[in-house]
């Protein structure tokens, strides 16, 4: 069996250092050539609260992950504090776009942040300012509940932990890693959005707030979760993510969009996937 070629970024710290600074050029100048052909980033911020919220949500910061030292997790609580507060009451005026990069800048050291939990490719390391994944995750999961369109979003592509104290479908989140692997939203509506972000008692909270309701709401639905085991012996998890767009006045559902259609390797212990919820793979091909 010939070997896998290595790429040039795994041949040492060095060659990753270099790959790395090149990724941060390629995307100053994708930048660049986004604002000169007339787009615009949201920077400003306001404290005082929109009066209208269109989508709330909360999520816990320390969760029981097997194999993971749960200081990791204690240090992730100071990181989103950190990196929660420059997003804090951003303000993203009709026409612009929200970079989750260029308002939380690159977590050092320096800047108080501590390692954390980050993923590469299925690999689990301990990084500075790791655990910001969250804070993408929870921002993402108010614009899937709102008109907003997403414009750059990365998905992690396996299953890396069982669920514990879940509470949006699998598959919403989107990953970060500075400042190559962006998430991004465009304010595409006729009014300024604001987001509100903060951490208390061990959870991670954040709002969408605007100035009055929209005309629709929006809900997000999972359809045919199951875990499967394939050809490869490997678990797959599965499903289909909706976008459900509501008339506010009457609520009649008026469209119905797939999101996402999940496919994503289990990279946990598969005695940890709840029994009931194991299909064959006869079952699967009937979907």
């Amino acid at each position: 069996m010939a070997c896998k070629r290595k790429l040039f970024c795994q041949h040492g710290k060095i060659c990753y250092a270099i790959s790395l600074h090149k990724e941060y050029l390629v995307r100053d100048i994708s930048d660049l050539l986004f604002r000169l052909r007339g787009g615009k980033f949201a920077y400003r911020h306001s404290f005082e609260s929109f009066p209208t919220i269109v989508k709330g949500h909360f999520s816990p910061i320390l969760r029981q992950l097997k194999g993971v030292d749960l200081q990791l997790q204690r240090n992730k609580e100071k990181n989103l504090r950190l990196a929660g507060a420059q997003i804090d009451g951003i303000v993203i005026y009709p026409g612009e776009t929200f970079s989750f990069w260029r308002m939380v800048g690159k977590p050092t050291a320096r800047k108080g942040y501590l390692p954390g939990l980050t993923i590469s490719g299925s690999s689990f390391l301990s990084d500075i300012g790791g655990g910001l994944c969250q804070l993408a995750n929870l921002i993402h999961w108010l614009v899937l509940n709102s008109p907003l369109f997403v414009s750059e979003l990365h998905h992690h592509s396996d299953a890396l932990f069982p669920d514990e104290r879940r509470k949006v479908p699998f598959g919403t989140g989107t990953s970060v890693f500075y400042k190559n692997v962006d998430y991004r939203f465009l304010n595409n509506t006729s009014q300024p959005l604001q987001l509100r972000i903060w951490v208390k008692d061990g959870y991670l909270y954040g709002e969408l707030r605007a100035q009055q309701p929209f005309d629709f709401f929006y809900r997000i639905v999972e359809e045919g979760h199951h875990f499967v085991q394939e050809a490869d012996l490997a678990y797959y998890r599965c499903s289909q993510i909706y976008k459900e767009t509501y008339r506010r006045e009457d609520k009649t559902l008026l469209c119905r969009t797939l999101v996402l259609d999940n496919h994503s390797r289990v990279m946990y212990d598969p005695s940890l996937i709840p029994q009931d919820e194991i299909w064959s793979a006869q079952d699967n091909k009937g979907l």
